[in-house]
């Protein structure tokens, strides 16, 4: 062994040892500890402690524990002089080292120095300090720290009863505390504290008030687990089955953690713009699936219901651009036609602009089959910028498609309003109500009740879902409903909604449709350029009036369709992709077949008891050939043509009415007892109703007892009251695009539907004389011809001129 200056190396004050830095570990005197070492420099300082320094080593601790390699001011200035006992080399390479502390030492960094790749540094013992450990008060903090070592000892299992036993019969104080305070769970800063005290007694204290902290420590702890335990005790043996089950799927990866996947809803409802009420009783829902094993069938049944809510739009809005002349330019882009739809949408969207919070309208388009009431809704939606949500409520007979469920019952499911917001993810959409008036009612409940709440602007600000069973906010959905008649709507739904009536199309309007909208859709569905098939102005009005008779243009689109194909076989018969086929009036019937309807078919002259009137229906307006026969008999009135009661009547007024002013018509006053009345419309398997046809049969009643021809040229409409007035009708702008398409050239209306012309387009009323009557006096001075073809003039007060002359048939006359 080299000479370093002293022989003994247990009694020298100043020592040059070997230097190992130590992380998280505090070596005390007269304790014994094994250390794993796989330091470089830490290695090679115990082999030379081993080899020059009679296994004697200096044991240091450093500040930051994290330093591979410690500078001088990582070490703490207060270490242990130790001995090696034993050094055990390791197949990895590293060593476990036995040491036992001998006394303290510090060290100054000046004289840190490497010599054979191993820290040496100059130490210097440390000598006990304070009073002797004789005192009284010694004593007592010496029997203090024994009791307290016995009841830590009693709190923390892994203290062994021998080392507290050994530990026991140490009376010295600063040995007691250098024996105990490596036993204890307190970290290596406290630990080096306590290695700096020199003195024994206040070292001891120190130690005995850590003790007493980890006594605490230990209790509470105790006590944490002793809960824990109790509250799983109460769960039942079931509930450990189904964790055991969710941990083994867990960890095969079969399934999510139940406590993320709440953790994620929670994430996502504090994400939601909705109600604070609404938020709070989701919040409930979660906190009971929190609580609730998968395996339940609750779990599912809350889980749907909570991921339902979740996905609700509830305060989302879709950003909505408002330009009204984009919007004008789309209407009329998709549609030919239904100005008051089209102007009533704009005008919303022009006090939209101006007000940013108006409520949804609620809209009813009334209508035949086939004028677009879908479509423009479609249409709407694309003008705002909007989703589009179509529901249709044809056969919907359970009240339950509309206001959801009870969660009661298995497999409940939110209403076709809610489960359609959740479909749209905007809270804002255009939602058609399709085919509204064709619901029904049965023993589940009426649904059109049910819509009530949803379309009335005041009350659906609150809607609420059973299934959800919280309120939701439906006022800023744009509500649209389509219906064909409105008689089946009942009158509470029907006042909640504005009606807006779409007509059936007129004749020029299928023109129109058909040339910009539809012929060219079927050409590019049946693969035909534009210059493949031409169909001429005349051939396409000749299809719209002999192959169609509807009030839209499904038929006609279908007809078209038909056309298209005929030219795509010809086109590929041929060979040449090229080739161009032309329907005219010619060769359609070669397209279409033989024409299906009569069109425009008027009477070719005038004749006796025979006039042309005027009738609505679904399909558009209607001309009808009214005739009356007279027949010897005792004065029966018989009605053909399938007539409604009120047609009926009106014919047995228009009667009376005859009756009533027999003597200015010549005729006897008891002429109706000796003939019989048959009245007839013909179509007699079309049902035909209304009282607009009283005048049209007046005036054939008249023509026939008179023996005076009507007017072949000429149509009318209108209620007759028996005292002969003319009362207003409906549907005049469809009679008379019928009076048109007859070839007609003058129609008498009541005087007190002259408002309802403005709705008539001029191109209409340029070809026809429309003339104003109020009393049967005017009616039949305009339709009844005298021999020389001029009109007679019925006076009130003096028979006609033609009744003197002979033309009354001689056994109605009157005597003179």
């Amino acid at each position: 062994m080299p000479d370093y200056g002293f022989e003994d190396h247990d009694s020298a004050q100043r020592l040059l040892l070997p230097v190992m830095s130590l992380r998280e570990v505090v070596m005390f005197p007269r304790s014994i500890v094994p250390l794993f070492v796989g330091r470089e420099a830490s290695i090679k300082a115990i082999e030379r402690a081993i080899s020059d320094f009679d296994k004697r080593i200096f044991l240091v601790t450093q500040r930051t524990p994290e330093k591979e390699r410690p500078a001088p001011e990582d070490l703490y200035r207060v270490g242990t002089i130790s001995r090696i006992l034993q050094m055990l080399r390791l197949p990895d390479g590293t060593i476990k080292v036995l040491f036992e502390g001998l006394s303290r030492a510090s060290w100054e960094p000046e004289s840190l120095t490497e010599e054979s790749e191993a820290l040496m540094a100059q130490v210097e013992r440390l000598e006990e300090t304070g009073i002797p450990s004789t005192g009284t008060e010694s004593e007592a903090l010496v029997r203090a720290a024994h009791e307290s070592l016995d009841q830590y000892g009693k709190v923390n299992k892994k203290l062994a009863a021998e080392t507290i036993l050994a530990i026991t019969a140490i009376k010295d104080p600063g040995k007691l505390a250098d024996a105990i305070i490596p036993h204890l769970k307190v970290d290596f800063a406290r630990k080096q504290a306590v290695l700096e005290i020199l003195d024994g007694l206040k070292r001891l204290e120190a130690v005995y008030g850590h003790i007493l902290g980890e006594i605490e420590i230990v209790t509470i702890e105790k006590r944490v687990k002793g809960r824990v335990k109790s509250q799983m005790e109460k769960n039942q043996r079931e509930y450990y089955l189904n964790e055991q089950i969710k941990a083994i799927h867990k960890e095969m990866g079969r399934e999510e953690d139940p406590q993320a996947e709440a953790a994620e809803l929670e994430k996502q409802l504090e994400a939601k713009i909705m109600p604070e009420e609404s938020r709070e009783r989701v919040r409930k829902e979660i906190k009971k699936l929190r609580q609730m094993p998968q395996s339940s069938a609750e779990y599912t049944v809350v889980r749907n219901y909570v991921d339902c809510v979740l996905e609700l739009p509830w305060g989302e809005l879709k950003d909505t651009k408002i330009d009204i002349a984009e919007a004008r330019r789309i209407l009329d882009e998709d549609h030919y036609g239904l100005e008051k739809p089209k102007e009533r949408i704009l005008e919303y969207m022009a006090v939209q602009s101006l007000v940013e919070a108006i409520k949804g309208p609620i809209l009813c388009l009334v209508g035949p089959p086939g004028v677009g009431k879908t479509s423009i809704a479609r249409s709407i939606a694309r003008a705002m910028d909007r989703e589009f949500v179509r529901l249709s409520l044809g056969g919907v007979r359970d009240e339950a498609e509309i206001r959801g469920h009870r969660r009661t019952y298995v497999g409940a499911l939110p209403g076709k309003i809610i489960q359609s917001l959740k479909r749209c993810k905007f809270n804002n959409p255009v939602l058609c109500l399709d085919e509204v008036d064709k619901m029904s009612t049965d023993f589940r409940g009426d649904p059109s009740a049910a819509l009530l709440e949803v379309l009335d602007p005041e009350q659906n600000v609150s809607f609420n879902d059973h299934y959800l069973d919280l309120d939701y906010d439906l006022s800023r959905v744009f509500f649209i409903t389509t219906a064909n008649t409105l008689h089946s709507i009942p009158l509470p739904l029907q006042d909640r909604m504005e009606i807006i009536r779409l007509p059936g199309y007129l004749e020029t309007e299928k023109f129109k449709i058909a040339e910009q909208f539809l012929l060219p859709k079927q050409r590019e569905l049946h693969g035909l350029k534009e210059g493949n098939l031409t169909l001429s102005e005349n051939a396409l009005t000749e299809l719209v009036r002999r192959y169609t008779k509807e009030a839209g243009v499904r038929n006609l689109e279908r007809k078209l369709a038909a056309v298209c194909r005929k030219a795509a076989m010809k086109v590929v018969e041929g060979g040449d992709r090229d080739k161009t086929v032309g329907v005219t009036v010619q060769n359609l019937a070669n397209f279409l077949g033989v024409p299906e309807f009569r069109y425009g078919e008027r009477e070719d002259k005038a004749q006796v008891g025979v006039c042309n009137g005027l009738a609505w229906t679904q399909l558009g307006g209607e001309m009808l050939t009214v005739e009356v026969a007279l027949m010897p008999g005792s004065g029966k009135v018989e009605f053909t043509g399938k007539l409604g009661d009120v047609m009926q009547e009106s014919a047995k007024a228009a009667l009376s009415y005859i009756r009533s002013r027999s003597d200015v018509f010549g005729l006897k006053r008891d002429f109706h007892k000796d003939i019989d009345i048959h009245v007839h419309v013909p179509e007699g398997a079309t049902p035909k109703d209304g009282p607009s046809a009283g005048i049209t049969l007046a005036t054939t009643m008249v023509s026939a007892l008179l023996n005076i021809p009507v007017r072949n040229d000429l149509a009318m409409t209108g209620e007759i009251t028996l005292r002969g007035r003319v009362l207003p009708i409906g549907g005049l702008r469809e009679k008379l695009l019928a009076a048109h398409r007859g070839l007609l050239s003058t129609v008498l209306i009541p005087a007190e539907n002259e408002k309802d012309l403005k709705e008539v387009p001029a191109s209409i009323l340029k070809d026809l004389s429309v003339i104003k009557v109020e009393s049967m006096d005017e009616v039949l001075e305009r339709a009844l011809l005298c021999e020389g073809g001029a009109t007679i003039f019925c006076g009130r007060d003096a028979p006609p001129a033609p009744l003197a002359s002979g033309l009354v048939k001689e056994e109605y006359q009157r005597p003179h």
